[in-house]
This record gives structure tokens, C-alpha cells and sequence, in this order.
């Protein structure tokens, strides 16, 4: 196990996790003494480095893109005081540094850890419930609500709404952009139900930031809010299949039978009846033409017409034409004559 100890905490590392212990000192940030302890598991790491400097060293983690809700609403911005993953050396301490660096490189290479990002937060971020109070604003997180109360810094027109309660399934974006030089800073929920973003300074859903030293305390607030909203790397869940129609079935076709396309086409000019062909095989038939209609080469010939029926067997019944003599069914009721065999 490699181990080191300083004013502003304690390092540990027992090969399968980095335990960050805060320092009880006055000088130690509130960032860090209100995070608490922190065990950041190896496959959290991308890498740890020792950096010399002439008064102290400086541990350095580096994190997994992705790995620690905190970094990932920070975007890695917070001082050096506030960020937990820095921790200042003393010259005389400089080889358990640089024996701890070692430990953690050569755990990181037996066990393969991908260095690429995360697509699930692997550190749990800050507990809830939350509060602090920086800025023109009181900001308290209970795990399912973000409440906002003013103070007397706060805008007349955001004030006069009264404090301001966000529900967790409201929030679709979180913004923490520390104070820099003349410019303050913020931290903004943005909510699908806002229609349009005004200046923090008025914005109801922002607490503006004028870079004192608890400002930095607003962002465990952020990193609250973003542990329990959903990963931006987690795989797109599979949108459900959409029902289909079931198919109509088809009707089998019986043995000894065949498939019957009924095609009406014109006779002849005018007349209205047609011949209407069964299909492979088979002769065309004709229709009866409508009553008291004359023939007539001048008049419109209809469309042809596709009709379908079931499969069936069909005799060959001949042609028939208007131009060609019907044939007349002869029938008798007289019986044929007794023949012996």
C-alpha cells in the first residue's frame, strides 16, 4: 500500500482504489471539507502525476472523461484550493509522492484500463440533501427538488417571484461558469418549460456568482444535480419495434385446379358484349349484351376490366361472337330407345 500524508489531507492507494481523505486544517477549501472522503476506484483513472515546484509538489489525478459528476458540471474549472484531485507536497515527502505515482501507473497497466470515457458516472458525487449559500442566492438540493431563495443581492424583478422550486425531471441542462476577472459568474438550471433565457442577473432559474470564496460551493450543487440526471454517454435505449399487420393468409391452391384471371374485353365495336377469356388453356366465352342496344362501330368501346375469382375448374365452353350464329341448345323429352346389350 502507498501512502502519503499532508496538511491539506491523506492519500492512500491499496491497488484496487485511491482513497482522498480531507485535511482538517483551517486553510483546507470548504469545497473539500464539505465533499468529504472520497474513494475513487482504478477503473475512474486515467492517470496520476507528480509535478515538482520549487516552494511544493503537487499530486495530480487525472480522471476518466465521463467518471466523476462533479468534473463532468465543472468542466474542470475549479481552483486549485477547491479541486479534491490536487493535493500540495512538501519537498521532504516527494519520494512517497513519486511512490504512490508508481503504485497507481502499474495498477493501471496490469489491470488494462481503457483510458477512453466513461459512458456511466463511476463516482456517486456529493450527498444529498445539499445546501449552500453564495452569490444573490440560497441553493439547496433534497435529491428530487433544486429550490432557489433570494437575499438582499437579488434583482427586484427575480425576487419578486418569490423563491423559486425546480423539479429534477424539469431540469434538462446544468451550467456552473465560475467568476473571472470583471465578469461574474453563474449557475443556471435550464428547464424545458422556459421559453426563452434571460441574463443571470434576472434569469429565476440562476443564482449569479461574484466570485467570492464560497462561489465554488455552488458547484456541488451542479454536480448533485448532474449525478442523478441521465449519463450524456449512456447508449441510446432501442426505441420498441412497432407492431406490423399480420399478413393476410394466402388460399392454397388444390390439387388438379388452376389459377383463373377473368379478362372483359370489348367484342366489337358497340355492341356491349365481350368475351371473356378464362386463362391459359380455355377458350374465350362470350357475355350477354344489354338489352335493346344497337351495334354500333361509332360508339365508345368501354375499358377493359380485370376481374379475380377463386381457383376453379373451368370447361371449355368455345367462342361466341355477336357477328357469329349462337349455338342453340337442343333438348328433347323424348327418351332414347332401349338398346341390349
Amino acid at each position: 500500500m502507498a501512502e502519503i500524508t499532508q496538511r491539506d489531507g491523506a492519500w492512500s492507494f491499496d491497488g484496487e482504489a485511491l482513497r482522498i481523505v480531507p485535511g482538517r486544517d483551517r486553510g483546507v477549501h470548504a469545497v473539500r471539507q464539505t465533499l468529504g472522503e472520497l474513494t475513487v476506484p482504478l477503473t475512474a483513472l486515467a492517470g496520476v502525476a507528480y509535478e515538482p515546484g520549487r516552494k511544493s509538489g503537487r499530486l495530480r489525478l487525472r480522471l476518466r472523461e465521463g467518471a466523476d459528476p462533479l468534473l463532468q458540471a465543472t468542466g474542470g474549472k475549479l481552483p486549485d484550493a477547491a479541486d479534491p484531485y490536487q493535493l500540495s507536497v512538501e519537498p521532504e515527502r516527494r519520494d512517497l509522492a513519486e511512490y504512490l505515482v508508481d503504485e497507481v501507473r502499474r495498477a493501471l497497466t496490469l489491470e488494462q484500463v481503457p483510458p477512453g470515457p466513461c459512458d456511466r458516472y463511476v463516482l456517486p458525487g456529493p450527498s444529498v440533501p445539499i445546501s449552500a449559500s453564495a452569490g444573490d442566492a440560497t441553493a439547496s438540493f433534497d435529491g428530487e427538488r433544486v429550490r432557489l431563495d433570494w437575499n438582499w443581492k437579488t434583482e427586484e424583478s427575480k425576487k419578486s417571484g418569490g423563491p423559486r422550486s425546480i423539479l429534477l425531471p424539469d431540469v434538462e441542462m446544468v451550467e456552473w461558469v465560475p467568476a473571472a476577472g470583471l465578469e461574474n459568474g453563474y449557475l443556471r438550471f435550464i428547464v424545458a418549460k422556459a421559453t426563452a433565457t434571460a441574463a443571470p442577473k434576472y434569469d429565476p432559474h440562476a443564482v449569479v456568482l461574484y466570485g467570492f470564496k464560497k462561489d465554488p460551493l455552488m458547484a456541488l450543487i451542479a454536480a448533485a444535480v448532474v449525478a442523478r440526471m441521465p449519463h450524456p454517454g449512456a447508449p441510446a435505449k432501442a426505441l420498441p419495434a412497432q407492431a406490423t399487420a399480420p399478413s393476410r393468409p394466402r388460399t392454397p391452391r388444390l390439387p388438379g385446379t388452376m389459377r383463373v384471371m377473368w379478362i372483359t374485353t370489348p367484342c366489337c365495336g358497340g355492341c356491349g358484349s365481350s368475351a371473356i377469356s378464362t386463362g391459359a388453356g380455355s377458350s374465350p366465352r362470350r357475355s350477354s349484351a344489354p338489352p335493346n342496344r344497337p351495334c354500333s362501330a361509332a360508339s365508345p368501346a368501354p375499358e377493359p376490366r380485370i376481374l379475380r375469382r377463386q381457383p376453379q375448374l373451368l370447361p371449355d365452353i368455345g367462342q361466341e361472337c355477336c357477328e357469329t350464329p349462337r349455338r342453340t341448345a337442343v333438348s328433347t323429352d323424348a327418351r332414347p330407345p332401349y338398346v341390349p346389350r
